[in-house]
């Protein structure tokens, strides 16, 4: 909890330092595909994307091995600020076809030129032989708000999961948007880059729950399922730094779609109960496309 006053620093801050903000590019939600540009888009449109990942990371936290993996996603924008959307993941090199799908929907709003935000709900929809870490999690609600002052555009993430298991978590990414000024192929293409540094507070018995749900895979070294309600269960339920992270997104823009590639490197702080995760390094590829 001694981490609450530090998160209202920041988000005090920013609200001192606000500037003209740019909402985020394609659509309302930022999970999945959807790139790191800053192009707004406020036009009834569908947007559609592709993506791989190098390894699937939920809050910080990723599975005992490996899991690569594609996901596709279609997003319907409103003018007035509603969106609802769905996505499909498949790991890569396992048996289900498709290891999750997810449902939901939300509202983005515009407070003024310097405060955006949005509120969603997200379904999570696995199936039974899924592996990766997220298969632990049911619902989310999602509630983000950003400011662009210039020198950084802050945001301030909260999560509330509920169902198979509980947490809150707290994100605060602070990112600088750049795009080139001269052209590549021709005079309507760009390239942008969009540095971030992303700190995660949270709880994490998603993983406790993860770690009974897989307890007939025990025998990979560091998956632990002892202690179910005792130490680990109770240490899993603080309120905690959970991560770091550093972002780098490269991207190719044109009017209707963004091919990105992204670096991003993750350290894990306070890992109890059932992972031991180590510090490492993520590579993403995205092809989005925007349906107007």
């Amino acid at each position: 909890m001694r981490y609450f006053g530090f998160l209202l620093l920041i988000i005090t801050c920013s609200v001192l330092n606000a500037s003209a903000a740019k909402p985020g590019r394609v659509a309302y939600r930022d999970s999945y595909a959807v790139a790191d540009t800053d192009t707004l888009v406020r036009k009834n449109s569908v947007s559609a994307g592709i993506t791989y990942g190098s390894d699937a990371l939920f809050f910080g936290r990723t599975g005992p091995i490996r899991y690569p993996f594609m996901s596709t996603d279609i997003i319907f924008n409103t003018k007035s600020g509603f969106f609802v959307y769905g996505s499909a993941l498949k790991v890569l090199g396992y048996k289900p076809l498709v290891d999750e799908i997810d449902l939901g929907g939300g509202y983005y709003y515009r407070l003024s030129k310097k405060f955006t935000g949005t509120l969603s709900y997200t379904r999570f929809i696995f199936n039974k032989e899924a592996n990766i870490i997220k298969s632990s999690a049911s619902n989310d609600i999602n509630w983000k708000n950003t400011l662009d002052w210039k020198l950084l555009k802050t945001s301030a993430t909260v999560d509330y999961l509920f169902g198979k298991s509980y947490d809150i978590f707290t994100t605060i990414t602070n990112s600088k948007y750049y795009e080139s000024s001269f052209n590549i192929f021709n005079d309507q293409d760009f390239l942008s880059i969009n540095p971030s540094v992303s700190l995660i507070f949270g709880t994490q018995n998603f993983v406790q729950r993860y770690s009974v749900d897989h307890q007939y895979r025990s025998e990979i070294d560091n998956i632990n399922t002892q202690f179910e309600n005792g130490k680990r269960a109770r240490a899993n339920a603080k309120f905690n730094m959970l991560n770091y992270s550093f972002k780098l997104p490269l991207a190719y823009n044109m009017p209707h779609y963004t091919l990105e590639a992204s670096y991003k490197y993750s350290i894990p702080v306070n890992v109890e109960g059932a992972l031991k995760n180590r510090r490492e390094s993520f590579f993403n590829f995205t092809f989005y496309y925007v349906f107007y």
